[in-house]
């Protein structure tokens, strides 16, 4: 099924921001092309900064980033998948990344992509004499999108440059950055989400669903509280949007599939696009912008790419408890493709395990036993036969990055960290199972918040980097080789390797720079 295109779909698969470069003449010989954009070429009224907007977005959805190579180094890592064959594809869940493969230098660079891209707009917009709510809204989704990128690096990489400038404003590119301490990028996070949350508008036109909002950047804001462990600012950025703004949507799968997307639950989503075009290594005009990492995560048979399979204990998880009417949890279906004659009636459909085509588990794998992924292939929807039917870029189903459901959750560790097993810790996460069904809890421990997040927000880009908050990197992964079995297990595993490596191209480039500790 072929969608609607929206507003920030369709201005993202036609933009890239314009490369903007200064050149000078010192001789008649060394003329300016007068068919270049230069910063006073550009930047010059309200249509200029709207394209450079848009080109901060439009990072999200290079191949190297989440479109397709970001997947490795989130939910490739985490305990939940088992990925296949010893490739730069698997290496970092392993820890066995090295600071020259593509997997790592791509990602860091399409990072570092949006942080440049935002710093523009930032250093730029203000000096553009244009409608002022448009200049704050602009300015706001730059904020977001340079502190989002920033933390995605800090959680990856750890040791990584802050850059708050234009490359073109820094005296001494080399000389002048520097790795710069956890903690002080952090800092900038923080405070860059608080800007945004101030100069964003609650809600956009309709035309104009998918842009950051006021609420999706206090969301963030407060997930970097919790990250940070400041839990009562946590506690206080996540109540100011449980207000009514956001609400679970009735049918979890709803946050899954492309014809739902931008719905109620939605705080961030990345926006993906189907409109025919394919292409590697490019966010130009023109370029492929779909979700080229379903190849990654599709049963096999249904991928041309290695795959992945899912560990046996996330099912088990999923399989602890029943819901109110004794039946699976419905997440179970449409977190994973697995074996059973079960099934559970949940929002007037009778759910059973089904991949592309419909078919069932025992059609595709006879006699098989293995788990697999099903969450945001969509197959129910996207008459597809498989995860590349229509090539890379062949699903526009958005990556859903930040829901409700995930600002309760945290709401509830937030507090149950600072007050225990209160009834407003309760309150919040008994609303997410609620809604699939699960009776509620009467009292909680941290270790039924983690069980929750698993069922609720496993191959999410959220499992990895939650275990690495909660310093159980070496417990929950390290020492369960065989949960990387398929891989080559985790022997690789030194003191530090919690993060990846610092790209051996920047460590070439920039004195400044070591290597991260581990490698």
């Amino acid at each position: 099924m072929r969608k609607k295109y929206n507003y920030l779909k369709t201005i993202i698969a036609m933009t890239g921001i314009l490369l903007l470069s200064v050149n000078c003449a010192e001789d008649l010989l060394d003329q300016p092309n007068p068919n270049a954009f230069t910063p006073d070429l550009f930047w010059l009224d309200q249509s200029d900064a709207e394209k450079g907007i848009i080109g901060a977005y439009s990072a999200f959805t290079h191949i190297w980033y989440y479109s397709r190579f970001e997947i490795f180094a989130s939910d490739y890592r985490d305990d939940v998948t088992n990925p296949y064959g010893t490739s730069e594809r698997t290496a970092l869940g392993s820890f066995n990344g090295v600071s020259n493969s593509n997997g790592t230098k791509w990602v860091w660079a399409s990072m570092y992509k949006g942080v440049s891209r935002a710093n523009e707009v930032l250093f730029n917009v203000p000096n553009i004499d244009m409608d002022e709510t448009a200049k704050n809204n602009i300015l706001g989704e730059a904020y977001f999108i340079r502190a989002y990128n920033y933390m995605c690096l800090v959680q990856s990489w750890l040791n990584v440059p802050l850059i708050t400038l234009p490359i073109s404003e820094i005296a001494d590119p080399i000389g002048d950055i520097t790795q710069t301490p956890p903690e002080e990028v952090w800092v900038q996070i923080i405070s860059d989400l608080k800007m945004a949350g101030d100069l964003l508008p609650n809600a956009w036109p309709d035309g104009q669903k998918g842009r950051i909002t006021s609420g999706g950047a206090i969301g963030m804001l407060g997930k970097a509280y919790l990250y940070t462990k400041d839990y009562d600012s946590a506690k206080e950025a996540f109540s100011t949007i449980m207000d009514g703004r956001f609400n679970l949507t009735a049918d979890y799968a709803d946050n899954f599939t492309e014809t739902k997307e931008n719905n109620s639950e939605s705080l961030f989503e990345i926006q993906m696009i189907n409109d025919g075009n394919q292409g590697w290594g490019s966010d130009a005009p023109g370029s492929g912008k779909g979700a080229g990492f379903h190849a990654d995560l599709a049963p096999r048979g249904f991928t041309g790419q290695d795959g992945t399979r899912i560990n046996q204990w996330v099912l088990d998880k999923f399989l602890d408890e029943r819901t109110v009417n004794g039946e699976i949890d419905p997440r179970t279906f449409t977190t994973l493709f697995f074996d059973t004659d079960e099934t559970t009636t949940y929002q007037g459909n009778v759910l059973s395990p089904r991949t592309y085509t419909d078919k069932t588990y025992q059609e595709v794998f006879p006699g098989g036993d293995l788990v697999w992924a099903n969450k945001h292939l969509d197959h129910a929807f996207n008459g597809r036969a498989n995860s590349q039917d229509g090539g890379w870029h062949g699903s526009g189903n958005n990556l859903r990055i930040l829901r409700y459901a995930d600002v309760l959750l945290m709401y509830a560790e937030a507090e149950f960290m600072t007050n225990g097993s209160t009834t407003a810790a309760l309150n919040a996460i008994n609303q997410v199972r609620a809604r699939v069904d699960m009776p509620p809890f009467t009292s909680i421990t941290m270790q039924d918040i983690e069980d929750e997040r698993v069922k609720e927000l496993s191959l999410e880009r959220t499992r990895y980097f939650d275990i690495l908050r909660w310093g159980k990197v070496v417990e929950y992964i390290v020492n369960k080789p065989e949960l990387k079995s398929e891989s080559g297990g985790t022997s690789s595993y030194k003191a530090g390797r919690e993060y990846i490596a610092i790209p051996q191209n920047e460590l070439d480039t920039n004195p400044n720079f070591v290597p991260n500790p581990g490698y």
